[in-house]
């Protein structure tokens, strides 16, 4: 399972009150993107829930595919923030601390610890495989990668 299946919207109940409709808890489903993005549904919501759900959608969804917000992009973006806040020394409570703080989404941290573990193991594999391969650009900047999350 993807740490975006395991990505929560903060105080759904509350949200899905003030918005006078249910939808799923995960801050990816497709039903809760396509319900939050609506401008009929977001007018409803207070002004600094509104702030910070239009930050995750300028930060996260704004991409060109066709097939935006299901393409996979706000994903990938999302996986390149959880990295860079790790990068910047944060361990996965204060992850989720940051996260929750800038975009009202949570995770637990033991998931978040989970996959900062899974990220460093296939940085090692990467590393390892593009040695085997003789490709040392490669392998350097997978160790290099590896050692940002660290």
């Amino acid at each position: 399972m993807a740490i975006t299946d395991k990505i929560y919207v903060k105080n759904h109940r509350q949200l899905a009150s003030q918005m006078e409709t249910n939808f799923p808890k995960g801050a990816f489903s497709g039903a809760t993107l396509d319900l939050l993005f609506q401008g009929e549904n977001l007018a409803k919501l207070d002004d600094t829930t509104q702030d910070r759900i239009l930050d995750f959608a300028q930060d996260f969804m704004d991409c060109d595919c066709e097939g935006a917000p299901h393409c996979g992009c706000p994903e990938r973006k999302f996986i390149s923030y959880l990295l860079e806040l790790r990068e910047g020394g944060l361990g996965p409570q204060a992850v989720v601390d940051v996260m929750s703080d800038d975009y009202m989404v949570y995770a637990y941290p033991g998931d978040v610890r989970s996959f900062l573990d899974d990220s460093i193991r296939r940085l090692e594999a990467i590393e390892t495989l593009a040695e085997v391969d003789g490709q040392q650009a490669a392998r350097d900047a997978a160790h290099q990668a590896r050692k940002d999350l660290s």
